[in-house]
């Protein structure tokens, strides 16, 4: 399930998607109002995002955030791993967190790992294949 906290970032990125190249930088107080997240919260993971490289900063009273890089090129599952972590469902299958559940016998015959790597895949490849770009006007593929 998405979190409050990825729906927050996802609203922020596509708010700094929708501004025009070359555009000053949107300050946080915009942010918070017009994608309507707590600036508590959004200080948070503006600050993950500039970490993760995915926004840039600026100080000062003309200061604000912008995308680090053009909208196409940022995806919904970048924003999603930097915010939550990995996508998968299960440490078993993940491929930046790999870990062995604890209660399995045996992963090469595991059904449920079976299962739930092809969610990961699939998940993944929705959630990478949807840039900001796409999402701001409405091109969703599957």
């Amino acid at each position: 399930m998405l979190t409050q906290r990825s729906r927050y970032g996802l609203r922020a990125m596509l708010l700094l998607a929708r501004e025009s190249a070359g555009a000053p930088p949107v300050p946080m107080s915009r942010i918070a109002k017009e994608a309507v997240v707590p600036r508590k919260f959004l200080e948070i993971i503006l600050t993950e995002l500039k970490n993760a490289n995915l926004v840039v900063s600026t100080r000062g009273k003309q200061g604000g955030f912008h995308l680090a890089r053009p909208a196409d090129m940022i995806s919904f599952g970048d924003i999603i791993r930097v915010i939550e972590g990995p996508l998968a469902l299960v440490p078993c299958v993940s491929r930046t967190a790999y870990k062995k559940c604890k209660d399995c016998k045996d992963e090469e015959t595991c059904e449920i790992r079976r299962a739930m790597m092809i969610v990961r895949d699939d998940t993944a490849r929705i959630l990478d294949g949807t840039s900001l770009a796409a999402a701001v006007v409405g091109e969703f593929t599957v």
